[in-house]
Parts: C-alpha cells; sequence; structure tokens
C-alpha cells in the first residue's frame, strides 16, 4: 500500500511538472534569460533588422516616385518644341532625368557657343558629361543599398558568435553544477540558437531586398542611359546645323 502511494504521489508529480512546462518558446524569455553577451548580440541584430525594413519601406517608396516623376518628365520633354525653353520652365526639381538634360544642356551651351565650334570634340564632351549624370543619379539611389548587402553577410556570423558564446556558457554551467543532464544545458542552448534564429532574420530580408532593389536600380540606370542617348543624338544634329 505505502509502496503504491509513493507512486501515485510520483505520477501526480510529474503530471503537475508537464503541466507547468511551458508548451512553446517565449522570445521574450529566451531574451531575458540569456547571457549579456549574448543579449548584446540580440539587440544589434534586432536594430540592424528594424533599419533593414526601413530602408526597404523607403526606397520602395523613393524608386516608385522617382520612376513616375522621371517618365512624366520625359514624356513632356519629347512632346516640347523647344527643348531649352522647357528646361528652363520644367527642369528643376529632384528629377533625374532633368538633372541629365541639365548637364547636356550646360556642356552643350560650353562646347558650341565661339567662333570655331570641334563638332567631335563636342561631342566627346557631350557624352562625358551625360553617362557622367546618369551614373551620378544611380549611385544616389543606390546609395543605401550597401547597408542591406553588410547586413546579409555579416548578420548570420554575428548571430552564430551569439550562438556559440551561449554554448560556451552551458558548458561552463555544467562544469559549476556537475551536472550533466539536459534539464541543465537545454534552456542555455536554447537561448544560444536564438541569437541565430534573429540573425537569419535580420540576413534573409536584406538580401532578399538587396538583390532585388539592385536590378531595379540598373533598369532605372538603363532607362536614363537611354534617354541621355537620345538626347545627345537630338544635341548633335544641332551642332551639324
Amino acid at each position: 500500500m505505502t509502496i503504491l502511494s509513493l507512486l501515485a504521489a510520483a505520477t501526480t508529480t510529474a503530471v503537475d511538472a508537464a503541466a507547468g512546462a511551458p508548451t512553446r518558446l517565449n522570445p521574450v524569455k529566451l531574451f531575458l534569460d540569456a547571457d549579456l553577451v549574448v543579449q548584446v548580440v540580440m539587440i544589434g541584430l534586432i536594430l540592424a533588422s528594424v533599419w533593414v525594413w526601413m530602408i526597404i519601406v523607403g526606397f520602395s517608396l523613393r524608386m516608385g516616385n522617382v520612376r513616375r516623376r522621371s517618365a512624366a518628365y520625359e514624356e513632356d520633354f519629347w512632346k516640347a518644341r523647344d527643348f531649352e525653353a522647357f528646361q528652363n520652365e520644367r527642369g528643376r526639381g529632384d528629377v533625374p532625368s532633368a538633372k541629365i538634360a541639365a548637364a547636356g544642356f550646360a556642356e552643350w551651351k560650353r562646347s558650341a557657343t565661339g567662333k570655331s565650334v570641334d563638332r567631335e570634340g563636342a561631342r566627346q564632351r557631350l557624352t562625358l558629361a551625360i553617362d557622367s549624370a546618369v551614373a551620378q543619379e544611380a549611385d544616389n539611389l543606390a546609395n543605401r543599398l550597401n547597408f542591406l548587402a553588410t547586413v546579409g553577410s555579416v548578420a548570420p556570423f554575428v548571430g552564430l558568435f551569439g550562438t556559440v558564446w551561449g554554448i560556451m556558457n552551458s558548458f561552463f554551467q555544467i562544469g559549476q553544477q556537475q551536472n550533466s543532464s539536459l534539464a541543465v544545458v537545454a534552456p542555455g542552448i536554447s537561448e544560444a540558437l536564438f541569437a541565430t534564429a534573429i540573425g537569419l532574420f535580420a540576413a534573409i530580408p536584406a538580401v532578399i531586398a538587396y538583390n532585388r532593389f539592385s536590378h531595379r536600380v540598373n533598369g532605372f540606370e538603363a532607362s536614363l542611359q537611354r534617354f541621355g542617348d537620345r538626347f545627345h543624338a537630338s544635341l548633335s544634329r544641332q551642332l551639324e546645323g
């Protein structure tokens, strides 16, 4: 009877312990219970992830706005009878196509004025001025994409550093407590692996966004280059005249 009572009590204790055990991971508890070094790593990765999403949203809005304004400017530009008058009227503001046209007109005025005009030299200088303006506008658009590339390549390794540190701390706890039970090391290992998970959470969107946005910037740069080439041809015809 005594043995049965002990078995019943042990069974009740085990059931109660199982009922009180967590049924799912709690990210907040994993962070709070982690080692200080692992917490610093997690905070850095979370801040990097927040900044990545801010860049993603901001770049998407900016890219859409720039493409719409450039397309509207180019459509009206080619409809105008006097390109220079149109540029003086509509060429102000942060419109990449307008800046390319401004660079071309500025070089054309310097090269086409005077008694003798070096047509071939003027064409070469116009090409350099327009190509430089196109490259500058593409660089301005891609200015913050380097951060996405950096986070995408570095964040997993930063998270891995936090994981290695947490696992080392778990093994240290085994030595301190002289107990190799899974219950001793499991919490520390879970907290350590959580750092790697945060690193991947920051890196994966950064890599996807970087590849996608780089493709969009390259496509927009090609569109600006086509506008610049067409504008260069128009100015070359005026040099011939």
